[in-house]
């Protein structure tokens, strides 16, 4: 029996070659579809995301322009204005919670029996709150009625920077006082740093009023 092999070409396992290269392709063929699809959504992602970026700076440029626009248009003299209307509103506001009954129950209280009010002006002061502007007449001429008028509104603590700002004698003869003071409705309240002013001597009030 012959055994020796007389084929021109040795004999491969070409089953098996086969095998492995077609799991080969379809691995290729598998990452080519993956890497093509990754291009194709990286690519639509790209695009949305410039048409966005493009949007957003047309909306910047439109909102710039807008504001430039309002700047332009605004009128100082308008703003001066409704500033000016806001203060007489807070003014309003704050009037609500001023009681005249408990102001005239004060007075009441200190007003010697010489004495006589015949005018009260509120207002308010931006840093001081309310300011009194009071007008009394004494009908004896009487100095030391405004100055123990004075003294008694200071001494209940619901006024502060208590100033005589003029007194003069009226036609009839009547000693007329205009006084002015800071008060705090809330009563007792008062500011460290803004120290009551002392009453004017009688002898100055005298010689103002005999002018």
């Amino acid at each position: 029996m012959i055994t020796t092999n007389l084929s021109t070409r040795p004999f491969y396992n070409q089953a098996a070659v086969q095998f492995w290269l077609l799991i080969v392709a379809f691995v290729a063929v598998l990452a080519t579809i993956f890497n093509v699809s990754r291009i194709v959504y990286y690519s639509r992602s790209d695009t949305e995301l410039a048409t966005q970026a493009n949007g957003d700076e047309a909306r910047s440029a439109e909102l710039r322009a807008s504001a430039a626009r309002l700047r332009s248009s605004v009128d100082a003299k308008q703003i001066e204005t409704a500033s000016s209307q806001a203060r007489e509103a807070n003014e309003l506001i704050d009037r609500r919670t001023f009681s005249w009954t408990e102001l005239f129950n004060r007075f009441e209280r200190t007003l010697p029996d010489d004495l006589r009010i015949t005018a009260v002006r509120p207002r308010i002061d931006r840093d001081r709150g309310f300011v009194l502007s009071i007008t009394v007449i004494s009908q004896n001429g009487n100095v030391e009625a405004v100055n123990q008028f004075m003294e008694n509104l200071g001494m209940t603590g619901a006024f502060t920077a208590i100033l005589s700002k003029d007194d003069h004698f009226n036609d009839a003869g009547q000693l007329q006082a205009l006084l002015e003071a800071v008060y705090h409705p809330e009563g007792g309240r008062q500011d460290p740093g803004r120290e009551t002013a002392p009453p004017p001597s009688s002898g100055a009030q005298s010689s103002r009023g005999t002018e």
